[in-house]
Parts: C-alpha cells; sequence; structure tokens
C-alpha cells in the first residue's frame, strides 16, 4: 500500500466520522508513524510502506477512534511557534492560552527593561513561560508545577528549547510555596485549573484523557483561580502584570476579585476571538 492511499482513507475515515480537523488529524498521526516531517507527507506520496508501517498507521487511526487526542499519540504539541512535548495526564496546551504571551510582549514592548523576572504558576507544559522566555532574550522564569508528570515535561521542555541556563522548575504544590522566598516579579502569569467540579459541559474526550488536576477546581471553579492570585500579587514589582486565565462564566467574579486585591490597581478581562471572557490582567 503507498503513502497516499494510506493518508486518503484516513482524511475519509475521519471525515465519516464527523471530526473537526479530518485531514489535520490524518496528516500529523501518519507523519509521525512514518517519521516523516509532515510537509514531506506529499512529497513522497508514491512510496510504498512496509506491513510494520501500515500497522502503526491503522493504530495511531483507533487510537484517535477512541478519542484520545493527536497530541498525546504523538507527544508533541504546537504553540505559539515552538514544539512542546506533551504526554498523556498532562494538560495540551491551547491557542487561546497564547493570550497571554501576547499581552506580556506587547507590554514588554511597550516597557522595556534589562532584566525581566517572569513567574508562571501550575506550569504543565511550560508552554507560557516558556514562550515568553523565547522572545525575551535577558529575562528569566521561575516554573512551579505540583505533578510529577507534568515536571519532567517542563524539564524536557526546557531542554529542548535551550533555556536551561534561564530558567528554574520547581516541583511543588503552589500551596505549600512561600512566595516571599521566590522574590518579586514582571510578570505572573497562569493557566491554574478553573472548570467547575460539577460542570456537564465539558466534553467527554476532554474528561477521559486529560488530567483532572490540571482541569477542575473547587468553589465554581474559583478556588485556584482566587487563591493562587491572592498570594502572589503582592509578588509582583511595580507595574507588573499578573495575567490568568479563566473560564468565559468567571470575568465578573475575577475582575471584582482582581480588584479586592490591595497590590493591584489596574484590572482588565479580555476576550478570546470568540469574544468570549478568557484572561483576567492586573497591573500593580
Amino acid at each position: 500500500m503507498k503513502l497516499n492511499d494510506v493518508l486518503q482513507k484516513t482524511i475519509q475515515f475521519f471525515k465519516d466520522k464527523n471530526f473537526d480537523t479530518p485531514r489535520l488529524d490524518a496528516e500529523l498521526l501518519i507523519a509521525h508513524a512514518l517519521k516523516l516531517p509532515r510537509i514531506q507527507l506529499y512529497a513522497k506520496f508514491d512510496s510504498p510502506l512496509s506491513e510494520a508501517e501500515v500497522n502503526l498507521c491503522r493504530d495511531y487511526v483507533k487510537r484517535r477512534t477512541a478519542g484520545e487526542p493527536v497530541a498525546y499519540i504523538i507527544e508533541e504539541k504546537g504553540f505559539y511557534g515552538h514544539i512542546f512535548k506533551v504526554k498523556s495526564g498532562v494538560l495540551i496546551p491551547r491557542p487561546e492560552t497564547e493570550m497571554i504571551i501576547d499581552e506580556v510582549l506587547k507590554d514588554f514592548k511597550k516597557h522595556p527593561k534589562d532584566h525581566v523576572r517572569i513567574l508562571d504558576l501550575g506550569a504543565g507544559t511550560g508552554c507560557i513561560g516558556l514562550s515568553i522566555l523565547k522572545h525575551i532574550p535577558l529575562a528569566e522564569l521561575v516554573t512551579v508545577e505540583k505533578s510529577a508528570e507534568a515536571f519532567a515535561l517542563v524539564q524536557e521542555n526546557i531542554a529542548s528549547l535551550d533555556l536551561s541556563e534561564r530558567t528554574k522548575a520547581i516541583h511543588a504544590d503552589v500551596a505549600s510555596l512561600n512566595a516571599a522566598e521566590l522574590g518579586e516579579f514582571d510578570y505572573i502569569v497562569s493557566n491554574p485549573p478553573y472548570i467547575d467540579v460539577n460542570d456537564t459541559q465539558v466534553e467527554v474526550n476532554v474528561r477521559k484523557f486529560e488530567p483532572s488536576m490540571a482541569l477542575f477546581s473547587e468553589e465554581n471553579g474559583l478556588y485556584a483561580l482566587k487563591s493562587w492570585s491572592a498570594k502572589f500579587a503582592p509578588s509582583l514589582k511595580a507595574e507588573g502584570l499578573m495575567l490568568f486565565e479563566m473560564g468565559h462564566t468567571q470575568g465578573d467574579a475575577m475582575k471584582k476579585h482582581f480588584s479586592d486585591l490591595a497590590k493591584l490597581k489596574e484590572v482588565t478581562v479580555l476576550k478570546d476571538l470568540s469574544g468570549l471572557d478568557r484572561i483576567i490582567k492586573g497591573r500593580a
């Protein structure tokens, strides 16, 4: 069987299953199975595949059909122009989270500094803090992650992006940290767990495959958002920014919470491309 035959059959199969991105899913899975850059799939479309290669493609298709995210199958995810290692048990980076990096870089362009310190709470893969670090050459980053699986991935991504010299990774629960011991920061960023544990609108496959610790929080999803921000707002330098991703129904509650924090003067709710509340932003 030729590469193009497998690719076209997979695309059609995913279309018949009503996948949102059938061609992209098929290309990513087959490229990974064949150890090819995705761009080479069509250059090599006439190449014959071995039985082992066809079987591996079939295995990936079965896993995807069962609902497993592509990122977990190929163990990587593109985010803000970089490739991050991803594994089952660690939250998959989302496009909407890139808004945080956009805001930080926009602020840095307006207010450039020689020495910038960034804190990424509940870092997961490290995609937020490390993406910022790649764009601010003299910055330093502290990441905090509780999950052993995620902490291992943070370390892998730090190494693969060649950021070891400017990053300190801490394996700890945010709640257990002494904020004062970490010092002050110009930017404090986070995509904390913010989904209500009783939310019935969460996609079945998100609940099934992604880590509940990174998704769900008590108090209508607000516990981590409020407790983490309250604990670390005093650690902001003058004119520093705190940016947290949140759920689209949490804008009003988080705007009030940020406004009640003594350290924060300017509070703004930022909307995503769908016009939904997505980021809460506060300036010291």
